[in-house]
């Protein structure tokens, strides 16, 4: 399969290289605004939570978190507790965070395989500062719709977990790989590996933005619903200034924050690249979760605009 889609993969890549050395001005003008928006927007919504909950992690949050939450995440999701670590930094901290703490609950062997691809259809969630400062107030000029934003996406996000509560072909936990304990890890370590491996996610990620932000903008140029949607579709910072405060600006604008878009999934990728777990299942939640914000938005938003 990976030799049938070489070449047409170097194709479209040709096609690219030829339609970058063509508008040479206007992809360094893009490149330009994309980092301009890593650097005011991109990263201070994202650095210090990526910092915070890679402390958490490595100080044992999600050993803490298990016996707490079990009783929610195992009827629930079949999830043992500790993959509550994963939910809740997910739906705080925003993309690619719920996706790379689901990897690390894996590789400390505080879930198993399984429960790792179960957690990635639901814990990989948009930051609530971007839904309700950025949306919310930026694009509707108001608190209450970034809120309502950020609760359609939540209950979004829970619904996705209960539907694919049942992928698997065993209803009882995997066994540990170790029995749950605190590590042995002091703050100070905590916080220089968690700066440092943040740091680190933190250039993945502005990276991706500025590259699908650059292919975004001939679809911006489309104008009109159907520019915003193939742009949101793409990427999701570049959607923002194309929402209209209106109720399909507010459809869209749930939506695709609940697909996450292109950007975000090749981001997911590439913090699962290694950890074991399958990319594709973050994929399938992503659908499912985007059609669902989109669905609530729609019933809701006579209630919200007005």
């Amino acid at each position: 399969m990976k030799g049938r889609w070489r070449l047409p993969a170097c194709l479209v890549l040709c096609g690219l290289l030829l339609w970058l050395l063509a508008d040479a001005a206007g992809v360094r003008a893009s490149v330009e605004e994309a980092l301009s928006l890593c650097a005011h927007s991109v990263v201070p919504a994202l650095f210090p939570f990526l910092v915070v909950t890679s402390a958490l992690l490595s100080l044992g949050f999600g050993e803490l978190a298990a016996p707490w939450l079990a009783g929610l995440m195992e009827p629930l999701f079949r999830i043992p507790g500790a993959g509550s670590a994963a939910l809740v930094l997910g739906l705080v901290g925003g993309y690619p965070i719920g996706a790379a703490t689901a990897a690390r609950l894996y590789q400390e062997g505080l879930v198993s395989r399984e429960e790792g691809e179960r957690l990635l259809t639901f814990c990989n969630n948009s930051n609530p500062v971007f839904l309700i400062s950025v949306l919310g107030v930026g694009v509707f000029g108001s608190v209450r719709t970034g809120i309502w934003l950020w609760l359609i996406h939540l209950l979004a996000a829970l619904l996705t977990g209960l539907v694919f509560r049942g992928q698997g072909t065993s209803t009882r936990r995997q066994p540990l790989t170790r029995s749950p304990a605190f590590r042995a890890v002091s703050l100070p370590a905590a916080l220089v590996e968690a700066i440092g491996s943040s740091l680190r996610g933190m250039l993945s990620v502005c990276a991706f933005v500025t590259f699908f932000y650059v292919l975004a903008q001939p679809l911006a140029s489309l104008g009109g619903r159907a520019g915003a949607v193939l742009v949101g579709f793409t990427e999701l910072f570049s959607l923002t200034p194309l929402l209209t405060p209106d109720v399909f600006g507010f459809v869209l604008a749930a939506g695709m924050a609940g697909w996450g878009g292109l950007s975000v999934l090749c981001q997911t990728a590439a913090v699962l690249d290694g950890s074991g777990l399958r990319a594709g299942f973050c994929l399938r939640g992503k659908v499912l979760q985007g059609l669902l914000s989109a669905l609530l938005a729609w019933l809701m938003a006579g209630y919200v605009l007005n």
